[in-house]
């Protein structure tokens, strides 16, 4: 690695406020990549980061200069590098672009140690579309690729995917302890295990249920999907015994539209905790951003602080939720990604991950 250009894929898609900064609370993403970030210091590489920033509208290459700098104060990466200066303790050469001849020559003054981020890939439409031509664009600046960015790895996008024809390719720390921390608790689960999923993925969420029921001794399940098992034709899920629906509810002008689960169900699942000796929650039971809502998502937050479980949490809702009702401190593992931590969960193969092998 010494002296070698590696190009980074990370997640920096964090919250930023509306005065430009990004809270201590909200910067988990950028805290977790720190570990691989540090190696590559430590090994004398020159360091090139590169992720994307919410969902620009436009791309930049259709877009007006006027425009374009409107969005790009919104989506750029330059509200994150101050943060990352912060928590390195270094300085952090910011690119107001992620291809072309800017970022050749920045890249070309790098010494070793230094870190460059790239601005927002998402600015690219052909980020989105796996786009080769554009993956081999951003491969030029580098001698190697390392994706450490997990929760991006569930979708064919050229820094993901298609960057991996391009350079000699590998798994970062924070990717390798993601996929080994969720290998582990699938495969080799402490029991009870139990497993609690709630939020509105209706569609990503029932596969993992149906494929945890398999792998766990309970499935605790509130929120949208709750619903969808009840009003649906889930059969299936209905009569197993392993999987837990909510028996009363929390709701608003008729008894369609459940906002929370109810007390009777809060204390049947907190009993079912309070046995568990591994956890992993994904989704709130209930709309916990309105007080009215929360007591559900409230109870099961305390619940999972109070026993000795190995616990596992992921998306953004219930890092949210947890954030909001209890210590996101005393959870054993916050997972960066929801929704490759739930295809990775369902059994799905990831782009990401494939695309390393």
């Amino acid at each position: 690695l010494k002296n070698k250009k590696v190009l980074v894929r990370v997640d920096f898609n964090v919250p930023v406020g509306d005065d430009g900064i990004v809270d201590d609370k909200e910067d988990w993403r950028i805290r977790a990549a720190l570990p691989t970030i540090k190696y590559l210091i430590k090994q004398g590489a020159k360091i090139i980061l590169m992720s994307h920033l919410g969902r620009p509208e436009t791309s930049r290459k259709s877009i007006k200069p006027k425009v374009y700098k409107a969005e790009s104060q919104e989506y750029s990466l330059k509200l994150v590098a101050n943060r990352i200066e912060k928590l390195l303790n270094k300085e952090i050469k910011f690119i107001d672009d992620c291809v072309g001849d800017k970022v050749k020559r920045a890249v070309k003054e790098m010494r070793v140690g230094e870190i460059v981020l790239l601005e927002n890939l998402r600015f690219y439409k052909e980020e989105e579309n796996n786009d080769k031509k554009f993956a081999e664009e951003l491969s030029k600046f580098a001698d190697i690729y390392v994706n450490d960015a997990f929760s991006v790895s569930h979708r064919a996008h050229a820094s993901v995917s298609a960057i991996t024809a391009f350079l000699p390719s590998y798994a970062g720390l924070l990717l390798e302890k993601e996929i080994n921390i969720l290998s582990e608790a699938m495969k080799n689960p402490k029991k009870p295990a139990v497993a609690i999923i709630g939020g509105a993925k209706v569609n990503t969420k029932l596969p993992v249920i149906e494929n945890l029921t398999n792998k766990f001794d309970f499935i605790l399940v509130g929120g949208k999907v709750a619903n969808e098992i009840l009003n649906g034709d889930k059969k299936m899920l209905k009569k197993n015994p392993k999987v837990k629906l909510p028996k009363d509810f929390i709701w608003i002008n008729n008894k369609n539209n459940r906002l929370d689960i109810g007390m009777e169900t809060v204390k049947k699942y907190e009993k079912i905790i309070s046995m568990a000796k591994t956890i992993i929650w994904n989704g709130p039971m209930g709309m916990f951003e309105k007080e009215e809502f929360s007591y559900g998502t409230r109870n099961i937050t305390k619940a999972l602080t109070k026993n000795n479980a190995y616990v596992i949490i992921g998306g953004g809702e219930t890092i949210a939720a947890v954030n909001k009702f209890g210590d996101l401190e005393k959870i054993d593992y916050v997972c960066t990604g929801g929704g490759a931590m739930l295809e990775f969960l369902s059994g799905i193969k990831l782009p990401g991950l494939e695309a390393l092998k």
